[in-house]
């Protein structure tokens, strides 16, 4: 590639990611996923809109699994441990008992009302069987969920990607399948790898980062991704599920108080989007938009049995042994959004040359299409009419943690949000360990050393010195006053939140 080329694939992809930009804007009004868009982008610079001849589907899978790498390593670091751990029991028996569940009757419907063989049937139920979390939580980020139904919908996304993967790998590879013994047999031992090594690098890796004080706060956000992405390699190429272990590790290290944590989840969280652009483009890229038309009929069918049979009896199958309500049941049927993870999938047999594969491409992607345009703009209503809102749940604190090397201290910067409950209490009323303190409060743009009766206001920002043998403990503290105000600890609130 030439000087002159690189300049103009240059222009064209600031183009693309300035148009997406943009779209991510209209997605949120409308409230559409924004994948929808970015197909739409991939789509009309395609072949059959501008006329960009694009046809490599094993580039595309390889893309869209490192893409995929990046998104489970921010949802990883983005999800809240002490919301997730209590929904895992119940969310793992959804991703594992519930997707064999779901892929069956898919599988069935694909093959007795739509006529396809077994194996592209077996095929398209593994590859729809997956949910993702991106795109249920971008229709329902102005509807807070209870937490006990946030964790199920975040813990199923994370963890039903890594057996959906194996599935779509055995139907997808020449000669017979295996029996399948067999095929539970590899899910269960390529998970228990997976997760071995995903919690090892994280645990390993959030203790050294807690160690170590980096010349620059920037490199913590780069070493953060970095072992995320080692836990996919060392999951991968220990025969595991890479997948599950860079969710894993992307959970403990997200969860481990690690400096400069806002400023990793910000890098985390545009690396994610510019992934999701990038894969979402391709794959609309990869499609041609011509052969759509003979198998809108056969999506519409396979989409209608996995939206209104198999994610319900799925649900309700694995839901009701852990008591969870019919309401929550009904949001958790609706809620089986799908979005990246399964036209990346439907990749898989094309590049192994399965036969029709290219028609299992076309369904999957007109599937994916039609039920994320009912499904996500009822999503936020739905929630509404089960009476499943949380608008009155008290917001996280924004702390954010600078190692003090010389003072073997750290200096912690707290936002207050507009929710906090926080709002009104007195620096004295903390309660902060002896060893912490806070220093400076920073209040419409103006700064002033507080005392013990300054109160508290929300949108202030406070600079908190602590000790290392108490760094922990104050933040502990700090977020408990955030969610249970000046009476924490006196109501049964213990100071263990960790955060997102």
């Amino acid at each position: 590639m030439s000087v002159a080329h690189l300049n103009e694939v240059l222009l064209v992809s600031a183009l693309v990611l300035l148009v997406a930009v943009a779209a991510v804007r209209m997605s949120s009004r409308s409230g559409l996923p924004s994948l929808l868009l970015y197909l739409g982008i991939g789509v009309a610079i395609g072949q059959d809109g501008i006329g960009v001849h694009f046809n490599d589907a094993q580039l595309t899978q390889v893309l869209g699994y490192a893409a995929l790498v990046v998104i489970l390593a921010e949802g990883g670091i983005g999800t809240k441990w002490n919301q997730v751990k209590p929904a895992v029991p119940a969310a793992a028996v959804l991703a594992t008992a519930g997707v064999a569940l779901s892929v069956g009757i898919t599988a069935a419907a694909a093959h007795y009302l739509v006529g396809l063989e077994w194996r592209q049937a077996l095929i398209i139920g593994a590859v729809v069987s997956s949910t993702d979390a991106a795109a249920v939580f971008s229709v329902l980020r102005k509807v807070p969920l209870p937490a006990r139904l946030t964790g199920v919908l975040e813990a199923e996304s994370g963890f039903n990607d890594a057996p959906v993967v194996i599935l779509v790998v055995a139907f997808s590879a020449a000669g017979p399948v295996e029996h399948w013994y067999v095929l539970i047999g590899k899910i269960i031992l390529e998970l228990a790898i997976g997760a071995a090594v995903g919690i090892a690098v994280g645990k390993l890796g959030a203790l050294a980062l807690k160690q170590v004080a980096l010349p620059a706060s920037g490199l913590y956000p780069i070493a953060v991704m970095a072992l995320a992405v080692l836990a996919y390699a060392g999951g991968a190429i220990a025969h595991g599920s890479g997948f599950l272990a860079v969710y894993l590790a992307a959970v403990v290290l997200g969860n481990a108080a690690l400096p400069h944590r806002p400023a990793t989840r910000g890098f985390a969280e545009g690396l994610a989007w510019l992934a999701q652009i990038g894969m979402f483009v391709l794959l609309g890229l990869l499609v041609n938009p011509r052969e759509l038309g003979d198998d809108l009929i056969p999506a519409l069918i396979i989409g209608a049995a996995l939206t209104v049979v198999a994610r319900p009896m799925s649900v309700v199958a694995t839901m009701t042994p852990f008591r969870t309500p019919w309401r929550e049941q009904v949001l958790l049927s609706w809620a089986g959004l799908r979005g990246a993870v399964p036209i990346v999938l439907a990749t898989i047999p094309m590049v192994a040359q399965v036969t029709e594969s290219r028609r299992v491409f076309n369904i999957v992607f007109v599937l994916v299409i039609v039920f994320t345009l009912l499904q996500g703009p009822t999503l936020p209503w739905l929630a509404r009419r089960l009476s499943l809102g949380d608008p009155e749940g008290a917001a996280d604190l924004g702390i954010e943690s600078a190692p003090l090397e010389r003072l073997s201290g750290h200096l912690l910067s707290v936002s207050i949000p507009p929710r906090s409950r926080m709002h009104g209490v007195e620096i004295g009323e903390l309660r902060l360990p002896k060893g912490a303190a806070v220093t400076l409060v920073v209040r419409e743009g103006k700064s002033f050393v507080p005392g013990p009766a300054t109160v508290l206001m929300r949108g202030d920002e406070l600079l908190v010195v602590a000790t290392d043998p108490v760094r922990d403990a104050t933040e502990r503290r700090l977020r408990a006053v955030g969610s249970g105000g000046k009476l924490a600890g006196w109501l049964g609130e213990h100071d263990d939140h960790t955060h997102r």
